[in-house]
């Protein structure tokens, strides 16, 4: 097996050994939909131009892998497969081409990249770029569509969301990868790169929610609570959460809602609910649950005349918008958000330094930690509800 680096207080040593070499190290794979994940040794190719290899040290579970082992969508079922999108770790060494990262540099990888050449990167106007950004059929590498990991007999393992963390050494394209400050703390730093980012970017930068401003949050699972937190750090002056798992509550009443709703609880359809306790309606709604009623809920919800919805969950095919568009008439607005709307390498190590300062508060999100090995023990966790973020140290 390769060097596997050290930890020691808030530094990570990377041994140069293993530079330019193939590394054998233990990653969790998925071999088909809903299979327990297998934790084996593989082979991790050196980076290619323009390619980073990583040392993964800290990795969590998002929604999204969950589906994704699940293979809800079959058009998107590819194995054997590394999954993980949200994670930390240290550099061990770049490709030809890189400048901007080197070794030894703390990171976070992110799965919507930022090429910073291309059109869309140079536009204020999107996050998305044309080559690396999101893209869930996408399983090898850009440069040459060839993975970068294989097993020990040599059968390529595919790539996940220009990612793939549930491994101990990954490579990823340069563009997706952003260097952090050596001092900020790389568990916590996980979080930014998906859910946090998300959540809070949609307030933030999608919405730009104003002090003071009325807020419904539909789904208060790790996105949706950090659209709270997100709320809360901005001033709003009311912060309702929706969740059919009252459990949520106590988790939500911590990080910033004002009020909680159970929809099971109530004899009138929630909208009616929310514009009686928000005379009228909410400011701003957001929706996190992938669920196409709940969202026509969360866009009734926003007040007549400047309401405004953003659409974070993931939702399945092939049902469409539940809205006519006569609806968009009265002044109510619906957009979709992802990555939080955040230009990954532009903008994420100042978010990272505003969430060192304590600006954002990201302790709450993380509700258990486990080592890698018990990886399908933290799927079970988000499974049955009982995890936000599940922090497994490689």
């Amino acid at each position: 097996m390769g060097s596997l680096g050290s930890y020691s207080g808030n530094g990570y040593s990377i041994s140069n050994e293993t530079i330019g070499k193939v590394i054998t190290c233990k990653a969790a794979v998925a071999y088909g939909p809903g299979e327990p994940l297998v934790v084996e040794e593989i082979r991790v190719d050196p980076p290619q131009k323009m390619e980073v290899r990583v040392r993964i040290l800290f990795t969590s579970i998002c929604h999204t892998d969950l589906s994704f082992w699940q293979g809800e969508n079959e058009e998107q079922r590819m194995y054997p497969r590394i999954l993980g999108h949200e994670a930390s770790g240290v550099v061990e060494s770049v490709g030809e081409g890189v400048t901007d990262i080197e070794t030894g540099d703390h990171v976070v990888p992110i799965f919507n990249g930022e090429c910073l050449e291309c059109v869309h990167c140079k536009s204020e106007k999107t996050n998305l770029c044309e080559k690396f950004r999101v893209n869930p059929m996408k399983s090898t590498m850009w440069s040459d569509g060839k993975c970068r990991f294989s097993t020990k007999e040599g059968k390529p393992i595919y790539h996940f969301l220009n990612t793939s963390t549930f491994t101990e050494y990954t490579v990823l394209d340069s563009a997706c990868v952003v260097k952090i400050d050596q001092n900020a703390p790389l568990q916590k730093m996980t979080l930014l790169s998906c859910g946090v980012s998300t959540g809070l970017g949609a307030v933030w930068n999608t919405a730009n929610v104003q002090a003071g401003a009325t807020v419904a949050v539909f789904g208060l699972g790790a996105v949706g609570l950090a659209v709270v937190e997100g709320a809360r750090a901005r001033g709003a002056s009311r912060i309702i959460g929706v969740d059919i798992n009252t459990e949520k509550r106590i988790k939500g009443e911590k990080i910033g809602i004002t009020d909680f709703i159970n929809p099971k609880d109530l004899d009138k359809p929630l909208h009616e609910k929310i514009r009686e306790l928000t005379e009228g309606g909410v400011h701003y709604s957001f929706e996190c649950a992938g669920n196409l009623d709940v969202l026509r809920e969360a866009f009734l919800s926003t007040h007549d005349g400047w309401g405004f919805t953003v659409i974070l969950g993931i939702h399945p095919t092939p049902r469409l918008l539940p809205l006519h568009p006569m609806e968009l008439f009265d002044g109510r607005r619906i957009v979709g958000s992802v990555f939080g709307d955040f230009k990954g390498k532009s903008q994420l190590p100042y978010f990272a330094s505003q969430c060192m300062k304590g600006e954002v508060k990201l302790d709450e999100f993380i509700t258990h930690e486990m080592p890698f090995s018990k990886i399908n023990e933290s799927f079970k966790l988000l499974i049955d509800g009982k995890s936000l973020r599940c922090l497994l140290h490689l």
